[in-house]
């Protein structure tokens, strides 16, 4: 069975995409252990350590990211250049993560028989 694809593009605490989209990784990984997340454009900031939500009135999801790894989702992928655009490294985020090129990356996203958008 080909992997499920969860892609994260927005930025967290503007809008409610990345605490839906990991509400939905988690719900989705009672029924499947082929899940693979992908982090790009300003998606690369939902993983940014430190964050402060509290600040702006926003809920603190961020740290829920941690639980990933209790639920056995392993494949996580970052996007170097979405990093690099952002000023941003590994040290920068939150849990382990797999930095791959953008080719990497589509590559990894047309093995996908499903992708999710959030």
């Amino acid at each position: 069975m080909k992997p499920l694809g969860f892609v994260f593009r927005s930025a967290p605490h503007g809008k409610s995409c990345g605490r839906e989209g990991l509400d939905a990784v988690l719900a989705t990984s009672a029924y499947s252990e082929n899940l693979h997340l992908f982090f790009i454009d300003d998606g690369v900031f939902q993983l940014l350590n430190n964050q402060q939500p509290a600040k702006i009135l926003s809920r603190d999801y961020i740290a829920t990211f941690k639980m990933l790894d209790l639920y056995d989702i392993e494949n996580i992928y970052v996007c170097r250049h979405s990093m690099a655009e952002r000023g941003l490294t590994e040290e920068d985020l939150i849990i382990d993560v797999t930095i791959l090129d953008e080719a990497e990356i589509t590559m990894k996203l047309q093995h996908c028989q499903r992708m999710l958008s959030f």
